[in-house]
């Protein structure tokens, strides 16, 4: 049994089989063969051997022509492996004897020699390993050739495990048959981890290089909760994990009973509880969850789930049919917030060492009026089916914020001259995620009709880390002094000017803060669908007073441990039968 520690990013826990998917695309199942099958397949490992074995012939003579003999050696040494009899022997037997797929059964027998290699002593084991999973890597690509499998197409019950999954990819995962899933690389705050979360798929990420030691078809948990991944667990752990499962739907039922009683605290005060989605059929998440409306739309998934920009009637639909299911209820529709590396169709910018840093977001809107016109003229049209309100986000200064509304005010008099409807009376707010909206708010207070405070990025702006990096990421936390300095800033100075403000990031989302938020003075709160009845459970059992005084001692406290310490016992005092 392994163990091994990761970043959680997505609730839940997941016990399965476990579908590889490695560096290149290749997803690896333990695909058993037909009786009357074996024979072709063995022949097509041995076209792939033969194929393979050609390729690097071709670049031994190559090398050997151009650097000389001893630079060539290496690849003799592939070819010589390649061949060797007790390999192909393995190989064989694994495809006659257990009808395993030869894709399979190539990476389950070279990623077992390359472990046992690593295990090994020796400064140059290291080398003979990789030596191995290149091998690997190039019988894969003669096996699979075109026959690579989508991750959309899955269908069967699986985990899925990989180097990395983009949003897009992560978006077309089914959730009725990928149950969870880990990466060796990414962070929280991520938009891998945002879809993830969304679907309610169970993940782990930043794990760090791990996939040459599980081969398809194993058994693996995983831990959304602790963001722990076993490998190879033995069955008391299996037993006890499916204990926990149970346990955990047992107290989502009882929230469920939470549905249709208002979100206020214990002393009767109204706390708006909103949801945060990426799709539309979302919406139906939040209103069994009883949800007062959807605080933020991350309109990003529209353009993320394909490889084109979407059409104004495209985009028009996808706000329509929002608006229209929500009958009435406020949805307030955040404009792109996409990095250029990220757009279909654009090309990657150049220089973009940090994307957190460079051309996303807003700026990459401003970058591009036509494709943020079209999307603003599509949010206006929706505007005539329910009640929708428009966002901006990553505004850090007011130049920036003044450029957004003038592309809107174009947006506008192009509807108007075409006579095409739309609510002349939408609201315009902004994301605060940047410590310089945070100390502008007061003339950014004069230009909106409501603010919501994006905890993601300005963590990560506020602390300078970068919340993908597993590195640092134990750095990332809401739980920092700065950061309740930031968010309570902002608060006080939106009461002063009147203007609504919400918050719609991770802290919000997560009961640990929900205290300190209300005694900070927040009352609207936008979560995902599945953190709705939790916060809502927390909210009915606290006070007011109580949240105050809490909130007046974690802004005295010099450090994350701490405040995040003072917060665990607060809220036990309140719940102690919510673990957090």
């Amino acid at each position: 049994m392994e163990r091994l520690q990761g970043i959680a990013v997505s609730p839940g826990v997941a016990i399965g089989e476990v579908l590889v998917l490695d560096n290149e695309g290749f997803r690896i199942p333990r695909r058993f063969l037909p009786r009357d099958a074996v024979e072709d397949e063995l022949e097509r490992l041995h076209q792939a051997i033969a194929a393979a074995t050609a390729e690097i012939e071709r670049h031994r003579v190559r090398v050997s022509e151009q650097l000389g003999k001893d630079s060539a050696a290496i690849f003799s040494a592939h070819i010589q492996m390649l061949n060797d009899r007790s390999l192909r022997h393995k190989l064989e037997e694994m495809i006659r004897q257990r009808h395993y797929s030869p894709e399979y059964s190539v990476s389950r027998a070279l990623r077992h020699y390359a472990k046992v290699i690593q295990s090994l002593d020796g400064d140059y084991m290291p080398e003979r390993a990789t030596d191995i999973f290149d091998i690997e890597k190039r019988l894969l690509r003669h096996l699979f050739g075109k026959r690579r499998e989508e991750l959309a197409h899955i269908n069967a019950e699986v985990l899925v495990l990989a180097h990395t999954l983009t949003p897009s990819e992560t978006s077309n995962l089914n959730p009725k048959y990928v149950k969870g899933f880990v990466t060796e690389i990414g962070g929280a705050g991520s938009h891998t981890a945002i879809v993830a979360e969304a679907l309610g798929i169970p993940a782990v990420v930043g794990i760090g290089p791990f996939l040459t030691n599980v081969s398809g078809g194993e058994t693996a948990i995983i831990d959304g909760y602790q963001g722990l991944v076993i490998l190879h667990p033995d069955e008391e752990t299996i037993a006890r994990y499916r204990h926990e499962v149970v346990q955990y739907r047992s107290h989502a039922a009882k929230l469920e009973k939470l549905r249709d009683l208002p979100g206020e605290t214990a002393d009767k005060v109204r706390i708006q509880l909103l949801g945060n989605i990426e799709f539309p059929y979302e919406v139906e998440q939040c209103q069994k969850r009883g949800a007062d409306g959807i605080g933020l739309y991350r309109t990003e998934f529209l353009f993320l789930s394909r490889d084109t920009e979407p059409t104004e009637e495209e985009q028009t639909a996808a706000y329509t049919a929002v608006a229209t299911a929500l009958r009435g209820q406020p949805v307030v529709m955040r404009t792109i917030d996409l990095g250029a590396d990220k757009m279909p169709g654009m090309p990657r910018p150049d220089d973009e060492a940090n994307p957190f840093l460079g051309l996303r977001s807003i700026r990459l809107a401003l970058k591009n009026p036509e494709m943020f016109r079209t999307q603003l003229r599509a949010i206006l049209r929706a505007s005539t089916a329910g009640n929708i309100s428009i966002m901006f986000p990553l505004i850090s200064t007011l130049l920036e914020l003044k450029h957004a509304k003038m592309v809107l005010r174009e947006a506008r008099e192009d509807l108007e001259e075409e006579g095409t409807p739309f609510d002349k009376d939408i609201k315009v707010g902004m994301m605060v995620e940047v410590p310089s909206a945070v100390l502008m708010l007061d003339h950014f207070a004069e230009e909106v009709d409501f603010f919501s405070i994006g905890t993601n990025d300005l963590i990560q702006y506020a602390l300078a880390v970068d919340r993908s990096n597993k590195d640092v990421a134990g750095l990332y936390t809401g739980s920092d002094p700065s950061v309740l300095r930031l968010i309570n800033m902002a608060i006080q100075v939106a009461k002063k000017h009147e203007v609504p403000i919400s918050m719609c990031g991770q802290m919000s989302g997560n009961p640990l803060y929900t205290m300190l938020l209300l005694g900070l003075g927040l009352r609207s709160l936008s979560v995902t669908p599945a953190a709705l009845p939790e916060i809502k459970q927390v909210c009915r059992r606290v006070d007011i007073t109580s949240c105050e005084r809490v909130a007046h001692r974690a802004l005295e406290l010099e450090s994350a441990r701490d405040v995040k310490t003072y917060l665990k016992e607060e809220l036990a005092k309140f719940l102690p039968e919510l673990p957090v």
